[in-house]
């Protein structure tokens, strides 16, 4: 909607125009503007606004400034197929320690599924404790120093290894007490 200015209103912008724009000639709008509102401001608050402006100094840009608290996701896997139960669990148990000092936050351990354990042969072998699907969460969440520098133990996704593996989700080494 177009609203139709008034012959009053007309005739005084013009007179205005006829008054004033010999002050306002040459004068950057905008500086006047400012001026105006410092001369409005309290003696420390201009002293403040114009130490501002004077001022060279970059305002750092808050998107751009490298955030100290973001820990970014760093994984890494190991494959324990064919260790025996000592071997796998020795292994572990150093290369949780290892992932945690070099701030890893997510450890993908491939077990296998048991298929192919020599276990199941022998009946005096439990078939389901036996296997290292099994046995090293088991051992892990056992162990006492591992447990203060693990989060959760989870079961593996399908395109991480399924039934056959889990993750270990690791603690901040630089916020562990």
């Amino acid at each position: 909607m177009i609203k139709k200015i008034s012959d009053k209103d007309k005739e005084d912008w013009e007179n205005f125009l006829k008054n004033n724009n010999n002050s306002y000639k040459g004068v950057d709008k905008k500086k006047l503007l400012i001026d105006k509102k410092i001369k409005k401001m309290p003696d420390k608050n201009q002293q403040a606004w114009e130490n501002f402006i004077k001022n060279k100094e970059k305002i750092p840009n808050k998107d751009f400034i490298n955030k100290i608290n973001i820990r970014h996701e760093k994984i890494k896997k190991i494959d324990l197929h064919g260790y025996t139960i000592e071997e796998a669990n020795k292994t572990i148990e150093q290369f949780i320690q290892k992932c945690f000092d070099e701030n890893v936050t997510k450890i993908i351990v491939i077990t296998g599924k048991g298929l192919r354990s020599k276990n199941v042969e022998n009946p005096y072998l439990s078939k389901d404790l036996s296997i290292l699907k099994y046995s090293v969460p088991e051992f892990i969440e056992n162990n006492k120093s591992l447990t203060k520098i693990i989060i959760e133990i989870t079961d593996a996704r399908i395109e991480d290894g399924g039934s056959g593996a889990f993750y270990i989700f690791l603690k901040n080494k630089f916020k562990i007490k």
